[in-house]
């Protein structure tokens, strides 16, 4: 084993550059003792509403609460379905199943991993409530397309951007296509809390502030209750992380498309399937993500060089034991079935040094020669 060790992801060196202002904002809410409905909260939601180019944005502890708050503020419950992929974190299903609907999986497009639009078009039913694309390993789905059914069918989009900070569609940002997007801010996120965060962006007023209630115990004022509500808050410490961090992300995902860049100018000619983009789309890169054979055993051979990679996401949704009772079987998505046997991701963040890309592209190479791709 080589104890030379090159990781997937590194925190500190991603997030040096912003430490001093990190450190500050914390300090500030400590300070304050400013820690639940936080002026910072406040802030951080109206500097990403105006990164991102929409009028609301309703922070929350997580993206899984996100995407859950969501689907119920856009009335999903019982009777309904939402169609959605099965090539994603559990998070997506769950959410929906936890909002009393049926889940409808639909099989990805091999290119990008995204949902396929064809299959989406035809899984619609008089019972589709909502559309919920996801934008995987920071890919945008076809947004054009699904947008062009919803408008037909009058059914809702529901974004789901976790991984898609900075990705762009047709020169538009992922999460401003839908009527609501659930962003993660989950550490490993192009933007990362210290912890658990999410998000809930829209241009409609009326949802944010159904979706203000709900995260808050349904309450208008201290002991006045609208709704049945949830405890699902952006605590103020995850805010000031974020709004400090927030000034650095475009030039993160910066950073990310040009270790990507390097990549594919030094992979293209190897046993492998490299990350496409669609001619519409700009890639985030929160994962760099090439499909190779005998993907266990390519895993194997860069961890005995020091070189970590990982699989995101080795088993479909459809497969896991806790969907089971959706009644979908083995060989019902191909596709994403494929991919989660060939995907692995390999090392990518800002602030990868160059040589690190080269002895992974170095590892690789002679892997290829050796047909173990």
């Amino acid at each position: 084993m080589n104890s030379y060790r090159i990781p997937v992801l590194d925190l500190k060196k991603q997030d040096r550059p912003a430490r001093p202002a990190i450190l500050r904002a914390i300090r500030r809410v400590l300070d304050r003792q400013e820690y639940v409905q936080s002026a910072a909260t406040e802030r951080f939601e109206r500097a990403f509403g105006r990164w991102l180019g929409v009028r609301e944005v309703v922070g929350v502890n997580s993206g899984t609460a996100a995407l859950y708050l969501a689907l119920k503020a856009m009335g999903v419950g019982q009777g309904d379905e939402v169609i959605t992929t099965p090539f994603s974190f559990t998070a997506t299903l769950e959410a929906i199943v936890h909002a009393g609907a049926r889940p409808v999986l639909v099989d990805i497009d091999p290119a990008t991993f995204c949902i396929s639009p064809a299959g989406v078009d035809r899984a619609l039913t008089r019972r589709t409530k909502v559309i919920l694309p996801v934008h995987l390993y920071g890919h945008p789905a076809d947004m054009d397309r699904l947008g062009a059914m919803a408008r037909k069918g009058k059914v809702q989009i529901l974004e789901d951007a976790a991984q898609a900070h900075g990705a762009t569609w047709n020169g538009r940002k992922a999460g401003t296509f839908g009527r609501a997007a659930a962003f993660s801010f989950y550490p490993s996120k192009n933007l990362g809390a210290y912890g658990d965060a999410g998000a809930v962006v829209t241009d409609d007023p009326d949802l944010a502030e159904r979706l203000r209630k709900l995260r808050n115990h349904g309450r208008t004022a201290r002991y006045a209750h609208d709704l049945v509500g949830y405890n699902e808050r952006l605590d103020g410490v995850q805010a000031a992380v974020l709004l400090a961090k927030l000034p650095f992300l475009n030039r993160w995902v910066r950073q990310r498309r040009s270790q990507a860049h390097r990549y594919d100018l030094a992979l293209k000619n190897l046993r492998m399937i490299l990350p496409k983009v669609h001619t519409k789309a700009r890639h985030a890169y929160h994962l760099y993500v090439i499909r190779v054979r005998n993907r266990d055993s390519v895993a194997a051979a860069l961890r005995s060089h020091g070189i970590d990679s990982a699989v995101h996401y080795p088993v479909p949704l459809h497969l896991q034991p806790c969907f089971k009772k959706l009644g979908y079987r083995r060989g019902d998505f191909p596709e994403s079935e494929l991919a989660a046997q060939s995907v692995l991701s390999l090392p990518l963040y800002p602030g990868l040094p160059k040589s690190h890309q080269a002895r992974v592209v170095q590892v690789l190479s002679k892997l290829s020669e050796s047909q173990n791709l």
